[in-house]
């Protein structure tokens, strides 16, 4: 799937809750959303959420 796909599919989800739920449905679907891209990518080996972790916590990383 491209970029462009992508993003006009979760525009229209994002515009769907909007409509459906008001703000807070909308707000939700947006960070569960977010929550699903970052362990989808960590899943497949993109992110490491150790590194990041660390980096929010002041650790350094090298």
């Amino acid at each position: 799937m491209n970029g462009t796909v992508a993003g006009i599919a979760i525009g229209a989800i994002l515009a769907f809750a909007a409509l459906a739920f008001g703000f807070w449905g909308f707000a939700l679907v947006l960070i569960f959303m977010l929550l699903g891209a970052i362990l989808g990518r960590a899943f497949e080996g993109k992110l490491d959420l150790r590194g990041v972790l660390n980096a929010l916590s002041g650790k350094r990383s090298s």
